[in-house]
């Protein structure tokens, strides 16, 4: 074995992050208290609103047996996040990350609190989409909390694995979330209880996150007004690598995801029942959980643009086949192929674009990227209910995976930049520093970290 003060390291100390020699550690991240909590709050947190998101859609179907409201729940829950991502994403950059996270999951503990008197008081749907859009406005300040802190919360290198661990918590917490919320949902006969424990893990969230023991963040001169507003957009229009894996990531998942059509498939295609379809919503996590253990396991990608190209061509197939199916367990199959294949673009991305960011557009960015997010998630619901409505689910689910795979083939046409990215780490953000210390007056004026 190679003595270790052999390894050539970087001004810091650490080991060269393109030196071939250097070990790499599978449980670096693991190693750090500081994510270690930040993890379990979030595997808590994420494990209760899986549980949510769950519930909701089996008693918005159990009570109406209506695609279009079931799609429109996704739409409620994206129209804040849509509209509020410029000024949420502007606040988490000049406030305190730590203190927002903690407050957006308190703000989660009592959306679901108030969605289980509903649910208790079978009270007018309509009284379900206005805490949905009241979720949605929680959601907007939660994902630039949580990515824009993140980094500041481990040692400068050690991103890349966090990120596939977080992954892998992630996708723990939507497998055990449906089976969980499945088993309530027949065991007490009521969506209700699924809410108040949702409410529970949001508050272990909460409550971890005022321990957390961030890096203090190089202060960073913003400019005023709208103008501050948008420079994460800015930032990400120029870098047409992350703007290729964003829109790659938002067209492919808002024509080719079909999780809002779980409860048709599980009832009327399918025939099973809550627990069936806890299962169902639960396989493709399954797919990613043994996904991002094996990218764990491994330094990255050495054609990071390519794995996500043909990762986005696997995953339209998936749901060809999905929406073509009749069996319960091919379904669970090819949806598990689906969600490891989908967790492949969820890093590449994630990485990619918090290595290409200085730390103090972190929070727009961020906040760029949840709105890709959530228009392809919810928006993408929305619109897979609205064709299944219109055309059946069967058409809704197959030609959606033939429109990812055309997608898929017009991005790699599009953004060849994207098409020939190598390594993740070969795009860290002390490159970005160079090249803004190269041009000073390009717009973005930021100091690095």
């Amino acid at each position: 074995m190679a003595n270790s003060n052999l390894i050539p390291t970087n001004p810091s100390g650490q080991p060269a992050k393109d030196d071939p020699s250097a070990k790499h550690d599978p449980f670096a991240s693991l190693r750090v208290a500081n994510y270690r909590l930040y993890a379990a709050g979030f595997v808590c947190s994420s494990t209760g609103l899986q549980i949510m998101s769950t519930a909701l859609a089996w008693e918005i179907w159990d009570r109406t047996h209506d695609a279009f409201l079931l799609g429109l729940a996704g739409l409620a829950r994206a129209l804040p996040v849509i509209l509020l991502t410029l000024p949420a994403g502007s606040i988490v950059d000049r406030t305190d990350r730590k203190r927002v996270l903690a407050i957006t999951q308190f703000g989660f503990a009592l959306v679901a609190l108030l969605l289980a008197f509903t649910s208790f008081q079978e009270a007018p749907l309509a009284m379900t989409y206005m805490l949905l859009l009241l979720s949605g406005c929680v959601r907007s300040f939660n994902a630039p909390s949580r990515g824009a802190l993140l980094p500041s919360l481990l040692p400068e290198g050690g991103f890349e694995n966090a990120i596939a661990w977080q992954s892998g918590f992630f996708q723990f917490a939507a497998i055990s979330g449906p089976l969980l919320a499945g088993g309530i949902i027949w065991w007490t006969d009521s969506t209700a209880i699924c809410y108040l424990v949702t409410s529970v893990a949001c508050v272990v969230f909460g409550t971890t996150a005022l321990f957390l023991k961030p890096r203090p963040v190089a202060p960073r001169k913003n400019a005023p007004g709208l103008r501050g507003m948008v420079e994460g957009a800015e930032f990400i229009w120029k870098e047409k690598t992350i703007l290729g894996a964003l829109v790659l990531d938002l067209l492919a998942v808002l024509f080719g995801g079909a999780t809002a059509l779980l409860p048709i498939y599980a009832d009327e295609i399918l025939h099973v029942d809550a627990v069936g379809l806890g299962a169902l919503r639960a396989a493709p996590y399954i797919g990613a959980l043994a996904m991002a253990g094996w990218l764990t396991m491994r330094k990255g990608f050495n054609n990071a643009g390519r794995a996500l190209l043909w990762s986005v061509v696997g995953f339209g197939i998936c749901m060809i086949v999905f929406g073509l199916s009749t069996s319960f367990w091919l379904s669970m199959v090819v949806l598990a192929i689906s969600g490891a294949l989908d967790n492949i673009s969820v890093v590449v991305r994630h990485v990619l674009i918090q290595m290409r960011t200085p730390d103090g557009l972190r929070g727009r960015t961020t906040a760029v990227n949840s709105v890709f997010i959530e228009c392809s998630n919810e928006v993408g619901s929305f619109e897979s209910g609205l064709v299944a409505q219109w055309l059946g689910p069967v058409v809704s689910a197959t030609s959606g995976g033939v429109g990812t795979l055309m997608i898929a083939g017009l991005v790699a046409w599009m953004f060849p930049d994207l098409r020939r990215l190598g390594r993740l780490t070969d795009t860290a953000q002390d490159v970005v520093a160079a090249e803004e210390a190269a041009e000073p007056h390009r717009g973005l004026g930021t100091e690095g970290q």
